[in-house]
């Protein structure tokens, strides 16, 4: 028997999932690996060498490590409920003018589930993951989420959407050690290869970053449907032709095909009228935003407004102290100062200190 019980842990191949499998199995745990296929690149229509954590050489590097310290290892491919979940959900997204938010779709509704699903085939009472997070149970009976130490590389931003039940089962070993930390580890294990293996901030199934190629890829019929749309002004004057307005993001300066004398950036975007406006950097700011599909952790309501949080709009945002208000399954933000380039389809996600409050996705 072993000392803590039996764990799954979800193994990517890559540094931080294989040191925390490696420190679980000497804490004491029965740890069995497991290895999620989420993706192909044959299927994306990308010319670049498969890398990343769905590749052949990953999964090898996953199965690796685990026959070396003894332990078991599985795949599981979910391609078809990763394809039909969040891709379709990345492209519907875009084409309503949105800019989709994956990695939390894929924890929320993919990850976990498919974890959890397998563990208790196992009789896996924990899961783990490599992400850089916290993990506490309160004494109001709800576990909470925190930053973890290494605040360059904190992931509790993607991990809003992780239910109670789900969180009650889940462990987070990295969550009190900073990257170069993992990185020394892994060369103390004698993993040399493993320790100077590089990260990747792609998307996993976009993977030459270029999300227009994919979406052209998946709506081979896209670029004529929304051709020659119009770049309008805040005031509605028509300034300009764009090439469609899927393949615009909110406060994108940068590749618009069109020179205005003055730098100009995406304020808006209509695809109902295919029209995508553009405006100074201070037309950009708001001091306001609505958050739809709010999941709480720490606290079961927030039936007062709250203030001093912080809240991010996106993942490397240094976060704007706000109060939020709940307004049914909505929160409405409001910022002590202007924020710029809130992007609908983006998570706003709320922290009180260290402590991940919920989040939900920008309206």
């Amino acid at each position: 028997m072993s000392k803590h019980g039996r764990i799954l842990v979800a193994m990517s191949g890559g540094v931080d999932s294989s040191v925390a499998s490696v420190m679980l199995h000497e804490q004491g745990y029965e740890v069995i690996g497991l290895t999620m296929k989420t993706w192909d690149y044959a299927t994306s229509g990308s010319s670049s060498k498969e890398t990343g954590c769905c590749s052949l050489d990953s999964i090898n590097d996953a199965r690796t490590l685990a026959v070396n310290y003894g332990f078991p290892h599985y795949i599981l491919d979910i391609r078809d409920e990763f394809g039909d979940f969040v891709i379709d959900n990345f492209v519907d997204e875009y084409l309503a003018g949105r800019t989709p938010n994956p990695c939390v779709l894929c924890n929320t509704h993919i990850k976990w589930e498919a974890l959890l699903k397998r563990a208790n085939k196992l009789d896996c009472e924990f899961i783990a993951t490599g992400h850089y997070a916290n993990i506490r149970l309160q004494d109001n009976g709800r576990y909470v989420i925190s930053k973890g130490k290494d605040e360059n590389k904190d992931q509790s931003y993607v991990l809003w959407g992780v239910s109670q039940e789900n969180l009650a089962r889940t462990k987070f070993p990295l969550g009190s050690f900073t990257k170069a930390e993992i990185r020394q580890m892994a060369l103390d294990m004698g993993q040399e290869e493993l320790a100077k293996k590089s990260e990747s901030y792609e998307i996993c199934f976009v993977p030459d970053n270029d999300y227009r190629a994919f979406l052209k890829h998946k709506v081979p019929d896209l670029e004529e449907r929304v051709a020659g749309g119009n770049f309008v002004d805040t005031k509605g004057m028509v300034i300009g032709q764009h090439k469609g307005y899927p393949f615009y993001t909110i406060g994108q300066r940068k590749g618009l095909g069109v020179a205005f004398g003055e730098p100009m950036f995406v304020t808006q975007i209509l695809p109902e009228s295919n029209t995508v406006v553009l405006g100074r950097a201070d037309e950009l700011e708001r001091k306001e935003a609505l958050v739809k599909n709010v999941n709480l952790i720490k606290y079961g309501n927030i039936n007062e407004p709250l203030g001093d949080v912080v809240t991010k709009i996106r993942y490397k945002d240094a976060g704007t102290l706000s109060t939020i208000i709940q307004e049914g399954n909505n929160m409405k933000v409001a910022f002590e100062h202007n924020v710029s380039a809130i992007a609908p389809g983006q998570s706003a996600v709320f922290y009180e200190g260290s402590d991940l409050l919920g989040g939900g996705f920008l309206m």
